[in-house]
């Protein structure tokens, strides 16, 4: 039987487990909730950049762990819909095959009304903003925030810009916060952009070389993605040129042109240190190959946005 053949017939037998519990464990092991770590940090470093001096710390402390608990429920929803779309692909492919909804581990029922209820609850601790802060943005945006970061596991089946949809669908993270803590940041503070410029660049540079994994199963099944398109070669000068534009963004997030009075030394470190860890991936990569993946992937990216968040709210804070 053909890729092609399998995907048209796929449909994994359910094994899925019956109480509640066991199915939210389920899928909150399947969209790996520790993966928040490459948006989350950003997210937050955005909500201290917005805060007012004048905002007391109480006020303060309530929309960052508003901020905190949409970004969850974002991420959740947006990877619970990734897994539902792709469920035949997911099971045609042998890298994906054991995901939950393409291995029947849960039903399409189940991953629709968990996501669902990911969603409603988005939009409610959006709302939560407008009662108790009287910020009605998050509220009005929160529906066109859902479809958004929704819409990138639809562009593979059609355009190699795939990785770079992605990269917007995270870089909204940090304008999403500073929205939520203080909307007029976004006219005064061009660091907002700069750092959210820098997360698209960022993140669609890693994608790219996670979608190495997949390049013979994309062109077989005519998915797009810049291996399938470009090749091993291709592809890595891509997410080099990519990453070099995200660095670039750091920079001038670090400048006075991002911020003023700009970052101190904290944060001028972690830029220099992120640069470092960005040539080591890809450096990982060269001489590993796919091999390095994990590493290259998940450990130093990791570590990326980490070093930045933290560095980021130490400066603010002092």
């Amino acid at each position: 039987m053909t890729t092609a053949s399998r995907i048209a017939t796929a449909s994994p037998a359910s094994s899925a487990p019956a109480t509640l519990i066991a199915k939210l464990r389920v899928a909150a092991g399947d969209i790996k909730l520790a993966h928040s770590v490459f948006a989350m940090p950003f997210a937050i470093l955005a909500a201290f950049l917005a805060r007012p001096e004048t905002t007391a710390w109480s006020r303060f402390a309530g929309q960052l762990g508003l901020v905190i608990v949409c970004m969850v429920l974002a991420r959740s929803w947006a990877m619970l819909f990734n897994r539902i779309s792709d469920r035949a692909l997911d099971a045609a492919n042998p890298r994906t095959a054991r995901r939950a909804l393409a291995a029947g581990k849960l039903t399409m029922r189940d991953g629709w009304l968990i996501a669902l209820a990911c969603g409603i609850g988005f939009v409610i601790a959006c709302a939560l903003f407008f009662v108790f802060f009287g910020n009605f943005w998050p509220l009005a945006l929160s529906v066109p925030v859902l479809g958004w970061i929704a819409f990138y596991s639809l562009t593979k089946r059609f355009t190699a810009l795939c990785h770079v949809f992605l990269g917007g669908a995270l870089a909204a993270s940090p304008l999403a916060a500073a929205i939520a803590v203080h909307p007029p940041a976004l006219m005064s503070m061009p660091v907002l952009w700069l750092l959210s410029g820098m997360v698209l660049l960022w993140v669609a540079g890693f994608d790219v070389i996670y979608a190495l994994q997949d390049l013979e199963f994309d062109r077989t099944v005519k998915l797009h993605s810049i291996p399938a398109k470009l090749g091993v070669g291709g592809a890595l000068w891509v997410s080099r040129a990519l990453h070099v534009g995200a660095f670039a963004m750091l920079v001038l997030a670090a400048s006075p042109i991002g911020r003023e009075p700009r970052f101190g030394v904290m944060f001028l470190a972690a830029v220099g240190l992120v640069g470092v860890l960005l040539v080591c991936e890809h450096v990982v990569l060269a001489r590993r190959g796919q091999a390095g993946l994990d590493m290259a992937f998940f450990t130093l990216n990791g570590i990326v946005s980490c070093v930045l968040g933290a560095a980021g709210v130490a400066d603010v804070l002092l």
